[in-house]
């Protein structure tokens, strides 16, 4: 598991880890073993070092499910590295960010850009704002000089606590993933992180959310950055973190060679003692290019010899091919047939296997494009189309007959070639324009080795509006059925009717002397033939028969009293499936008009304004700023909510204004709270200059 620290399990994992520490605290002090003398001093002095620049990074991360770009809170480590305030941390923490806030040792929060991010290697940059403001910061160490017993510090955010220190040993300087275990390899965005790392094995204590701290030698200099806990901590050697990390500030990106082999150790029954097996050759690669063939052993590359009977050694082939440079033409030397045979191939830049999805929810789709990877993976002969990514379930997508599913390869739209999804978007845009109902259109989609036609009707759907019901006359109360088993308790047996358990205040039946408790047996003068717990809509289907503002007389039995009520019936409240309803793309939320039935049961006086909130999305903005389903949203930035016209507008201004942060006060059960809502309006987060 990559110890990311995520909400959905952060209090379990709270728990379990209070419940160990109760359990174990007494032995730790007792077992502590005995430090050597000066070690206690240099690991102060190391902290001392290092701590300053230590990072608690809170993230609003993105994934894409059921067609939608959900949003997630997050936390990890990272360390500053240089004095204008760039972090680095692993890109598993912060490499799908939208939003970046880091706590600084001090305790103070410093919003943070992404400056650049790479898969492959696990790592990540951020840049901290504040211009021409300088930051502590830690010094590089060199992990090639790092040995088995050495002393290291991990150094990070446990579980998003503050910042924290453990201690441990190095067991293994050259660490990788064991084949019996996740297939042997730790993939990322489709990048297997194992082909280019070899981890410091360390016995150091480390937890979710200890991801992109620093490991530290005695002197407080980073010698690893923490990424993965397998009972052993795994950490990025640091030469490799460095280098990467110079790239990403300098480029926002980093550049590898790729010569397109899948190589392997070699054969134990070959008797070689140097070279790697290639046991494949992508097609069109530069390697296939040149004349490399599966089952040749290459053994030199551009006058570097490669050496790999172990799976430990295969990173560093995998190193010494990815640094050569881009476009350099280099010769090859493979063993073919016990024969050395030197080829020609010109070395090319390698793509990212994944490519950003993005939501296009007029299709209820997310979609991206095609890496040359996965056009491969999915045996396809060339690289356009929008590949679909996830389905929205009820979505325009979902409902078209036959349906378009995840992994299908959208290629025509109306006719015309989706070589992309900018130009799915683009056609989107001008198929939608203008129209205030979704707009039937025929699209052609590649499934595995067949093509489809559906039509998919493009275009967000409006909320319905659901009518008014027929207003009927209405008793203001609610009651309960008086069961054979009520009515004998009661000493009533063999009397049916309802029983009042509540009068709506300010009503008529209140004016008319109504009564929590009260028995109603009859309606001018006829039975109510209500004795079974599902009879609750007779008494109120008779009172529906009578006109709005006539008179009902009804006979209560109140304790020994018999009495005659007469009550006035006023016209039916709107139900709460009436009422007027506003859906807010941009957070994600729906509300509505307040109902009569709401202020009854949440007893709100009628002066109470505002509007309800019926549904928060699953990971969207107004559920990462804790926006409840049943709140009341009284104002938006201090400006009071009268009802739902009110609302909609001060959300027309705020999209159109696009604030750093709308505030909403909602009334909640008794308690009056702010409820701030971020969102970063569909733009990227503002980019930092590459210092």
């Amino acid at each position: 598991m990559l110890p990311i620290c995520s909400r959905r399990w952060l209090f379990a994992a709270l728990a379990a880890v209070i419940a160990l520490a109760c359990l174990g605290a007494c032995a730790w002090a007792e077992d502590a073993p005995r430090l050597p003398d000066g070690v206690r001093q240099s690991m102060d002095a190391a902290v001392a070092a290092v701590k300053p620049a230590l990072v608690r990074i809170q993230v609003v991360a993105v994934d894409y499910e059921e067609g939608r770009e959900v949003k997630m809170e997050e936390a990890g480590s990272g360390v500053i590295i240089r004095k204008d305030g760039c972090v680095i941390t692993n890109h598993h923490v912060a490499g799908k960010a939208k939003q970046l806030v880091c706590t600084l040792a001090n305790k103070e929060e410093v919003e943070a850009d992404l400056i650049g991010t790479d898969a492959m290697a696990d790592l990540a940059v951020l840049k901290l704002r504040g211009a021409g403001r300088e930051f502590p910061f830690a010094e590089f160490g060199d992990s090639s000089k790092v040995n088995v017993g050495d002393y290291v510090l991990a150094m990070g955010s446990p579980l998003a606590l503050s910042q924290s220190v453990t201690r441990g040993i190095v067991s293994n300087t050259e660490m990788i993933m064991p084949e019996m275990l996740w297939m042997g390899s730790v993939t990322l965005d489709g990048e297997d992180v194992g082909s280019l790392v070899r981890w410091i094995g360390h016995d150091a204590q480390i937890f979710p959310g200890n991801s992109g701290g620093p490991l530290v030698d005695l002197q407080g200099r980073i010698i690893g950055i923490n990424e993965i806990s397998l009972g052993l901590g795994g950490a990025i050697p640091s030469n490799m973190a460095k280098q990467i990390a110079d790239e990403l500030i300098a480029k926002r990106k980093v550049t590898r060679s790729w010569l397109g082999v899948e190589i392997q150790p070699l054969l134990k029954s070959s008797g070689l003692q140097k070279g790697v097996l290639v046991g494949g050759v992508i097609d069109g690669s530069p390697a296939a290019k040149a004349g490399v063939l599966p089952g040749d052993v290459l053994l030199r590359i551009d006058g570097a010899e490669i050496v790999a009977r172990y799976p430990e050694q295969i990173p560093i082939v995998n190193q010494t091919v990815s640094a050569l440079p881009v476009g350099k033409e280099v010769e090859v030397v493979v063993l073919r047939g016990g024969k050395e045979q030197p080829l020609k191939a010109v070395m090319q830049e390698r793509e990212s296997f994944e490519v950003k999805p993005a939501e296009v929810r007029e299709w209820g789709i997310c979609a991206s494009d095609l890496s040359f990877f996965m056009a491969r993976e999915m045996k396809r002969k060339d690289r356009s189309g929008a590949l679909v990514r996830s389905i929205r379930p009820g979505g325009a997508a979902s409902e078209a007959k036959p349906d378009v599913q995840e992994d299908d390869v959208i290629t025509e739209v109306n006719g015309r070639p989706i070589k992309s999804v900018a130009d799915l978007r683009s056609v989107t845009r001008e198929i939608t324009q203008g129209q205030s109902e979704p707009v039937a259109t025929l699209v052609s989609f590649d499934r595995r080795n067949e093509r489809y036609l559906t039509v998919v009707k493009v275009g967000a759907r409006n909320l319905e509006d659901p009518g008014l019901e027929v207003r009927k006359a209405w008793l203001p109360i609610s009651s309960q059925v008086i069961t054979e088993d009520l009515a004998g308790a009661l000493g009533i047996p063999g009397k049916t009717g309802v029983r009042v358990t509540q009068v709506y205040a300010g009503s008529a039946a209140e004016t008319a002397g109504l009564r929590v408790g009260d028995l109603i047996v009859a309606l001018d003068g006829e039975e109510i033939p209500a004795s079974q717990p599902e009879d609750t809509e007779v008494l109120p289907s008779m009172i529906r028969n009578y006109k709005i503002g006539s008179k009902a007389e009804l006979t209560v039995l109140r304790g020994k009293e018999d009495l005659k009520v007469s009550v006035t019936l006023p016209e039916s409240p709107k139900l709460a499936r009436e009422m007027r309803k506003y859906r807010d793309d941009n957070f994600e939320f729906t509300c509505r008009d307040v109902a009569f039935m709401d202020r009854a049961r949440e007893s709100w006086k009628a002066a109470q304004q505002g509007v309800l909130v019926e549904e928060v999305g699953e990971g969207s903005w107004a559920a990462l700023g804790r926006l409840s389903v049943g709140d009341l949203i009284i104002t938006v930035d201090d400006q009071p909510i009268t009802n739902l016209n009110a609302f909609q507008a001060a959300m027309k201004r705020i999209a159109a204004t696009k604030p750093k942060a709308v505030t909403l006060q909602v009334l909640r059960g008794i308690h009056k709270l702010y409820v701030e809502l971020r969102t970063t309006w569909d733009v990227p987060t503002p980019a930092a200059k590459s210092p």
